[in-house]
């Protein structure tokens, strides 16, 4: 019998601003995992797809499953339904025959749904709790995030715990100065110049396949550097850093999706950084107040008080800002935003926002996605039409904020 996988986004999840405007929470990279590879690899099969927000479906990320509605959940065959949101330990079970809902603590995150039976309703997906659940629950080891700061506070232990269970074996790095007891893990390939420092005292290091880390660097664990990566030179620690990325300068207890390009000098520290996003030379992040309290952050329902002293900045998919930008503690920086002038952006831009300092205007769209389509094609990447569609709808919706 047939066994798929689905991802879904809850009415949490969907409020994770500024990532969740233009991609499914599944495909937010935690540790050495995206969510969705994580699932992947715990119940054995390949995910089929993402239930998320209406305005999501067309996204056709290359290696990701695509956004889909509810109705086009397979009908036939053993369903598994996951949250985005639930962070699974790799451990032994047996799936069940019947029908079941998945928890992790006593809280649900999911369901195996038997042949036959019908799939939870839109209302449990954005709810689950709301399921008046009169089946038996597969109690499940893990964790659950709740906000989008909690990919960054977890991702310490979860970087060590990914390299312990997935990349055990430690490898020799000719070249490299080597100090800790942890160990160094190399994907096919993978390449550490001389004059490359490897502090492993706190923690593992794995350097995905195709990496390449240039002298001189200074390397701190627990970190995962991904496929076809490469580091020019400077800081790096307890971080995650996607497939594609080049980085450089001081880069500490942050996560960057992929395919982005820091290439220069500045700081970004405790900081979640979409895919596509090309930071200028000396774009610094603060993440620390003066006064030394915890960090408000906005989020589409109001400002949250983080409950952290040690928050960066949230940028968006397509982000791209100029030499010398200033921000923020706890800075927003919505999808599309072009932020450049050397001053220090505002608190809170708006998607798809286009000036310097508070002098920001619209984005033309147009011109965006012209823009979007060239830096796409130097990593050999193309901007299909699902994921032109899910930009120019996400600049519809977000209209409004920006007049504001």
């Amino acid at each position: 019998m047939t066994t798929s996988l689905y991802l879904f986004d809850d009415r949490q999840a969907r409020t994770w601003a500024p990532l969740s405007l233009t991609r499914p929470c599944g495909e937010l990279l935690h540790g050495c995992l995206t969510a969705r590879q994580r699932a992947e690899l715990i119940f054995g099969t390949k995910c089929r797809g993402h239930i998320s927000r209406t305005a999501l479906i067309g996204f056709d990320e290359p290696g990701a499953p695509p956004a889909i509605a509810p109705e086009d959940i397979a009908s036939s065959g053993i369903r598994i339904l996951i949250s985005s949101r639930a962070v699974l330990s790799f451990q032994d079970f047996d799936l069940p025959t019947k029908s079941a809902r998945i928890c992790i603590d006593g809280d649900p995150v999911g369901w195996v749904v038997a042949s036959g039976d019908p799939i939870p309703s839109e209302l449990w997906l954005r709810n689950p709790e709301a399921e008046p659940s009169q089946t038996v629950d597969l109690d499940l080891r893990g964790s659950i995030l709740n906000h989008p700061w909690d990919l960054l506070t977890a991702n310490h232990d979860r970087i060590t715990d990914d390299i312990r269970e997935l990349f055990s074996k430690d490898h020799p790095t000719p070249g490299g100065h080597r100090v800790g007891t942890h160990h160094v893990s190399l994907g096919e390939e993978a390449i550490i110049e001389a004059g490359v420092h490897l502090d492993l005292r706190s923690g593992p290091i794995r350097i995905d396949s195709g990496v390449r880390v240039e002298g001189p660097a200074r390397l701190t664990g627990p970190l995962y550097v991904g496929q076809n990566s490469t580091i020019l030179g400077g800081s790096l620690g307890t971080s995650s850093i996607g497939p594609m990325c080049r980085v450089r300068g001081e880069i500490a207890d942050s996560v960057f999706l992929g395919y982005g390009n820091k290439a220069h000098e500045g700081y970004i520290g405790h900081a979640l950084v979409g895919r596509w996003v090309n930071l200028g030379a000396f774009t610094t992040n603060s993440d620390l107040k003066n006064n030394y309290t915890s960090v408000q952050i906005w989020t589409p329902e109001g400002e949250e008080d983080s409950g952290l002293i040690k928050v960066g900045c949230f940028i968006g998919d397509h982000v791209t800002t100029g030499i010398g930008t200033l921000l923020n503690t706890g800075t927003i920086i919505g999808a599309g935003s072009n932020v450049f002038g050397g001053l220090m952006a505002p608190s809170v831009v708006p998607p798809f926002s286009w000036g310097s300092g508070e002098d920001l205007e619209e984005h033309r769209l147009e011109k965006f996605l012209q823009t979007a389509e060239r830096v796409m094609a130097r990593r050999g990447q193309k901007l299909t039409c699902g994921m032109e569609k899910v930009l120019r709808i996400a600049w519809e919706k977000t209209e409004k904020r920006r007049r504001k």
